[in-house]
Order: C-alpha cells, then sequence, then structure tokens
C-alpha cells in the first residue's frame, strides 16, 4: 500500500483550499453521493420481496438466491473493466449508464414479471453495480480539493450506508401499497432522478492542488505490489465484517441463547454506528496522511470488542453497547481505506485502480458466507466471532506492512 503525500496544513494553496467547499465540489458531491445511495437501494430491494417474488413467480428461494448469486458474480467479473471505462469514457458518462442500466432492470421487472426475467434483471443489476465504485471514486478524486478529500469520501460512503438503511422500509412500504410493480418501478425511477441531473451536469473541472507525487503507470499497468494488496485487504475487510453483519445474530441465539429481538437491535447498533464513524472517519482522514495506522488502530479496538462479545457473556445493554462501538470504530476507517487507493493510483489511472481493488469485496463476499456458515452447520456458533477477529487482525497487519513500506523511500531519500 502507498503512503498518500503529505499536504500542507500550514499555509500556501493548502491553507487557501481549506477554508471553505467551493459549489462545483458541493455539486459533485451531490450527485455521486446521491448516485451512491441508488446503488445499495438497488442490492436490497430484492431480498425483502423474496416472499411476494416466490409467491408471484412460482418458484423455491434456492431459486430466488441463484439471482443474487449471479449479481455479485457478474459485478465481480466486470468491476475491473468498468474500472478501464471509467478512465476512457469518463466518470460522469459511465456512471450515467449504470443509472439508466440499474433503473431500466428494474422497470422491466416491474412490466415482465417472470423468473427469467429476474435472472435477466439480476445480471443488468451486476454490470450497473459494477460502475459505481470506480466511478465515484474517480470523479470525486478530481473534482475535491486535496484537503476535504477524506471528508468527501466519507459523506459519499455514509450515502450508502444510508441507502442500505433505508431501502428494506421503502421496497416493503411500496409493495404493500401498490404490489410489486409498484416497488419495481419506485426503484428504477429513484435511478432515472439521480441519472438526470448528472447528465445535464456536465464534466466537473479538475480541482486545484499541489502537484501529486503518486506513482506512474508503468508501461500501462496498474497492477503494482500495492494495488494487488490493497486487493487483498479488501477481501479481508469483507472477510471481517462479514461474519458480523450476516451471521452474529444467529451465532448470538445458538451460542450465547441472546433474545433474537436483542441480537437484532445489537445487529442494528452496529450497522447504524458504522455509518457515523464513517462520517467521523473523513475528519480523521483530512487531518492526518498516516492512513495506514489509522486503519490498523480501528481495526485493532474493533477487533478487541468483537472478541469480547465472543468470549464473555454479556448484559442486553451491555452486548449493544459494545457492539455499538465496534460498529463505529470499523466505520472510522472507510476514509482512511479510500485514502490508500487514491494514493496507490496514478493520476490517470485512478478508476481502474478502484475497479480493480474493489473486487476484494466480491472475493470476500463470495468465502465468506461460506465459511460462517460451515461454521453454524457444524455447531460451532460462537466461532463466528473468533474467525472475524482472526481476519480482522490480519486485516490490521496489513494495515501496518503497508503503512512502514511506504514509509521506507521517503526514508531512504
Amino acid at each position: 500500500m502507498q503512503q498518500q503525500d503529505s499536504r500542507s496544513r500550514d499555509g500556501g494553496p493548502g491553507q487557501d483550499a481549506a477554508r471553505g467547499w467551493a459549489p462545483s465540489e458541493l455539486r459533485s458531491l451531490s450527485l455521486v453521493s446521491a448516485a451512491h445511495l441508488v446503488s445499495h437501494v438497488h442490492i436490497l430491494v430484492l431480498p425483502p420481496l423474496f416472499p411476494l417474488l416466490q409467491a408471484r413467480l412460482g418458484v423455491g428461494f434456492i431459486e430466488l438466491g441463484l439471482a443474487l448469486t449471479l449479481f455479485n458474480i457478474v459485478s465481480g467479473v466486470t468491476q475491473a473493466p468498468m474500472g478501464f471505462a471509467v478512465d476512457r469514457y469518463g466518470s460522469r458518462r459511465v456512471l450515467v449508464a449504470g443509472l439508466l442500466l440499474g433503473g431500466s432492470a428494474f422497470v422491466a421487472l416491474g412490466l415482465f414479471p417472470s423468473y427469467p426475467a429476474l435472472l435477466a434483471a439480476a445480471a443488468a443489476l451486476g454490470l450497473a453495480n459494477a460502475v459505481y465504485h470506480p466511478a465515484d471514486y474517480e470523479m470525486l478524486s478530481r473534482s475535491i480539493g486535496e484537503a476535504r478529500i477524506g471528508r468527501a469520501f466519507s459523506i459519499h460512503t455514509f450515502a450508502g450506508y444510508l441507502g442500505g438503511a433505508l431501502a428494506p422500509a421503502m421496497t416493503l412500504g411500496v409493495s404493500a401499497l401498490g404490489g410489486l410493480p409498484a416497488a419495481m418501478f419506485a426503484a428504477g425511477g429513484l435511478a432515472f432522478a439521480a441519472a438526470l441531473p448528472l447528465a445535464l451536469a456536465g464534466d466537473p473541472a479538475p480541482a486545484p492542488r499541489a502537484a501529486a507525487k503518486r506513482p506512474a503507470a508503468a508501461g500501462g499497468s496498474v497492477l503494482t505490489p500495492a494495488v494487488i494488496m490493497l486487493t487483498a485487504f479488501f477481501a479481508l475487510l469483507s472477510l471481517s465484517t462479514g461474519g458480523v453483519q450476516n451471521f452474529s445474530v444467529a451465532a448470538l441465539v445458538s451460542g450465547r441463547g441472546v433474545d433474537f429481538a436483542i441480537a437484532n437491535v445489537a445487529l442494528s447498533a452496529f450497522m447504524l454506528l458504522s455509518a457515523f464513524g464513517v462520517l467521523a472517519g473523513g475528519v480523521v482522514a483530512d487531518r492526518t496522511s498516516r492512513h495506514g495506522d489509522v486503519a490498523a488502530l480501528g481495526f485493532g479496538l474493533t477487533g478487541t470488542l468483537v472478541a469480547l462479545v465472543g468470549l464473555v457473556p454479556l448484559g442486553p445493554v451491555a452486548l449493544v453497547a459494545a457492539l455499538g462501538a465496534a460498529g463505529f470504530l470499523s466505520g472510522i476507517i472507510m476514509p482512511s481505506r479510500d485514502m490508500l487507493v487514491r494514493a496507490a493510483a496514478p493520476p490517470d489511472a485512478v478508476g481502474r485502480v478502484f475497479g480493480i481493488v474493489t473486487t476484494g469485496f466480491n472475493i470476500g463476499g463470495t468465502v465468506g458466507p461460506m465459511l460462517y456458515g460451515y461454521l453454524m452447520d457444524q455447531g460451532q456458533p460462537l466461532l463466528v466471532f473468533a474467525a472475524s477477529v482472526f481476519f480482522i487482525v490480519a486485516t490490521m497487519a496489513m494495515a501496518l506492512v503497508g503503512e512502514r513500506r511506504a514509509k521506507r523511500p521517503l526514508a531512504a531519500g
């Protein structure tokens, strides 16, 4: 992992840039964050509707699960190519295309509800989802001033968390009022509403910044050791948080006899405070250049709290507080994570690098559920927390190694 270059904090352009957000920056941040919110809504439109889809389409949950698997496979395979498309054609154009494709997939499914249409929509949604990370981060990296980029990343990530929180209530509420087609049309319309201002906005002018010393792409290749390490870093992040997000409720109920409602409240605290931790992390990322150390410290404390939940029987209040604090600390590292990727990307290849690195999420999302599900099936629910802590420690170690490797060239100079 590469270390981001130090920025001016006590005078000169850095101080001027820190005085306030330019209107063009706020416009770009708003447009990109709205698109990211839509992307997370789209991810969670179908799962709450599974009972309705099962009755309407006459299929089982295995067939419905296949649609989600197809979504993840297509998204994982196409995310890196989408990064190349972003660098070639421009992030705004690719982002508009992704929103229109995702919106059209839901509208088509609402008009022609059938199982083949569901699979086709899932594949189209996977392709659309592959657009967001490379396009969003490239557009933000280019249009936001250096003194505010960490906060911009955090607001962008927070918007995604907010979309995920809103999606189930929105989807179920609309379907209760107008049925399954109405929910599909609402999801599609949301994408069109976000695409229209983006299409009309024009490409944002690059923000003024000091000359960057980020690495140049050797021979056009962006598969540097730093990028490969960051891809592994993202996979470990997905593996570590995925255990808590997807299996902590079942593990607490089976392994500790925790009431189902209390376990869900604890998970909700983890998710909600993660979102607010992201906002706090944006401020931290703009105040330091030691992003690897921030990530390592935040995840080290997160691992301590997750280990506490797995090892010690906690009362309801203590359990909710521990998982809530763990969520907040895990959220703090997210902007620093994004800054590490930005620092490793050549100036003309930000989209490609984010497209490659974020495939780590798909790798972790493919392996993690099988691993944690195996532990549950073997009657070892508390090992879910042990495995999460193992991946958290591995993530922390990788962040520290990347920080030290990045400092060696500076020390040698």
